[in-house]
């Protein structure tokens, strides 16, 4: 499985961004997906993840304005970010995995810069 995220960018405290990854392979709707996120100089943390039957959770920091969503047919996960505040600013990457406790099976895509200005 290769991912590729796509939709970061620019934008003002309070703004919205819609992220998307598209996954090649055939097993996508098996998979369990997550979003993460890579400040500079911090850890690679967890944001949301969402189960083939789509249940969902989110870090604590951004319930209530993110929301993580799937599209199986077309092998997509996407991210929309609500009420953007400077602390979201990081590169914001997805990964998956068939099992729940191993959502990093495959290769790092580039990732996508979300910058928020305050």
């Amino acid at each position: 499985v290769q991912l590729q995220a796509s939709g970061g960018g620019l934008v003002q405290a309070g703004g919205s961004l819609r992220l998307s990854c598209v996954a090649s392979g055939n097993i996508f709707k098996f998979n369990h997906m997550g979003w993460y996120r890579q400040a500079p100089g911090k850890q690679r943390d967890l944001v949301a993840h969402i189960s083939p039957g789509r249940t969902t959770d989110y870090l604590d920091s951004v319930k209530g304005r993110f929301t993580i969503s799937r599209d199986n047919r077309n092998s997509m996960v996407y991210l929309q970010m609500n009420s953007l505040k400077p602390e979201d600013t990081a590169v914001y990457y997805c990964n998956g995995g068939l099992n729940v406790n191993d959502m990093t099976q495959y290769p790092w895509g580039q990732g996508t810069q979300v910058t928020v200005s305050s």
